[in-house]
């Protein structure tokens, strides 16, 4: 294996951890399901539940990818004791890390697509939401359109890994998430002057006991339960990876504090840009409809506001933009974590390792693609490629490999706890207090299963 490479600075750990966690599903996903289900309430419910879920599972990750100074593809390996089957583990991230790109590249493409279609301004043409929700029809029927424009994603992203880590992930990374930020921040600003901000910001950041019991108590607690859950990507190993480049002068707990303050910062942030949006161009509204709440939000509802904008052409791109680069930083985050197998497994140079899984994830990707239109009609227990690949990880691999990082940290069949404890208190920063062991040694695993349990079904 060849040498391992360190951050040149804690702020690219964070900024690179923060944009894997920083993904499609979590700034659009975000403020369209807090529009669904009861505005404010489901905020307040969601960051409670990110403390509780979010916070301890990151912990457990990075404390294997650093006290393993490994990926996933040996970390379990180098840290279990003979005899033990944790390695298995490997198999799920290994597979999981290439299922989700064979699908989130292709969503990638999409946002650059978007990007220059309001560039040059030639989305401006479609008035409406069922115009444009034929617009998004006809770009993804178009294979001819979407096979490059992929292809491109992933050339690009595996190019800035192939330039090494301080090099290329960590130099690339830094400038994108730092534009993403000042984009976010300026969107927002711009969108709180609009019109009808005020009745936008009061649904979101004001508590309503009506909106509460609109959408109905259990269904706001479990959506803010799984989207607190699912937004940090992990279980399976995409954030233990950086975890494994950097020292033990910073606690763990600490970091991964930090990272999600990042991660929910860009979350809330979204939410500014998009209710008052909506409530000023949706009057009397009194939330987003819950069958609006998915991605095709992006392209229709909120593209049909940017274009009934005056300025919505530079608007929409640079909104385009933003998503693009939260696209952008996940897919090389992942790639990253690809990359890193393959250095502990072969003997290969980074350059040999990214042209390879350039054309690997090519094909891998064409799946997902042409479900969008020539393979429409081929599915698999009654799902299409790229929903097939998008349950396996969301609903599955997911919860599973946060289970097994949970319960290998805090078992004592797997690392156990003394372990992982002074692992995460290794350095300055925040520890872990008493209390946490009992909760996250027996109540932790029990709601993970139960969130495996209602995803999977």
């Amino acid at each position: 294996m060849q040498q391992r490479e360190k951050f040149s600075s804690r702020l690219g750990f964070i900024l690179i951890s923060a944009g894997c966690a920083i993904g499609l599903g979590n700034v659009y996903r975000f403020p369209i399901i807090t529009g669904a289900y009861g505005g404010a309430f489901f905020v307040l419910i969601y960051l409670v539940f990110l403390l509780l879920l979010g916070v301890p599972v990151m912990t457990a990750e990075l404390s294997v990818g650093r006290g393993s100074q490994r990926s996933i593809a040996t970390s379990f390996e180098v840290l279990e004791r003979k005899g033990q089957k944790w390695h298995l583990m490997k198999y799920l991230g290994v597979v999981g890390n290439y299922l989700l790109m064979m699908f989130y590249t292709c969503i990638s493409g999409w946002m650059v697509i978007y990007f220059f279609k309001y560039l040059t301004g030639s989305i401006l043409q479609y008035e409406g939401v069922e115009a444009l929700g034929g617009a998004f029809g006809a770009m993804v029927s178009n294979p001819g359109l979407l096979i490059p424009v992929t292809f491109g994603v992933i050339l690009l992203c595996f190019g800035a890994c192939s330039l090494g880590l301080q090099k290329g992930v960590e130099k690339i990374t830094k400038v994108m998430m730092l534009m993403l930020l000042a984009l976010i921040l300026g969107l927002g600003a711009y969108s709180c002057t609009l019109s009808g901000a005020g009745a936008g910001l009061k649904f979101y950041l004001v508590p309503s006991l009506e909106n509460l019991r609109a959408s109905g108590v259990w269904t706001v607690i479990s959506a803010a339960m799984g989207q607190a859950f699912f937004t940090l990507s992990l279980g399976m190993g995409s954030i233990a990876i950086f975890g494994s480049y950097i020292d033990r002068d910073r606690s763990l707990l600490g970091e991964a504090v930090t990272i999600t303050a990042l991660d929910t910062f860009v979350a809330l942030m979204s939410g500014l840009i998009i209710f008052p949006a909506y409530f000023t161009f949706n009057a009397g509204a009194q939330g987003i409809p819950a069958d609006q709440a998915g991605a095709g939000f992006l392209f229709t509802t909120l593209s049909s506001i940017f274009n009934s904008m005056g300025a919505g052409r530079v608007i929409g791109a640079f909104f385009f933009l933003f998503m693009m680069f939260a696209a952008f930083s996940t897919v090389i985050a992942v790639f990253e974590n690809i990359v890193s197998f393959w250095l502990e497994l072969t003997k290969f140079s980074r350059r040999k390792i990214a042209a390879i899984n350039v054309a690997l994830m090519m094909v891998l990707s064409l799946p997902c693609i042409l479900s969008l239109n020539v393979w429409s009609n081929v599915q698999i227990f009654g799902k299409t490629f790229m929903d097939l690949e998008d349950y396996m990880v969301s609903n599955l691999l997911l919860p599973i490999g946060s289970l097994c990082y949970v319960l290998f940290c805090t078992s004592r069949y797997g690392w156990g706890w003394d372990r992982y404890e002074a692992e995460v208190n290794s350095g300055l920063g925040l520890k872990l207090p008493r209390w946490i062991r009992p909760y996250m040694t027996y109540v932790l695993p029990v709601i993970i299963a139960v969130i495996l349990v209602l995803s999977a079904f």
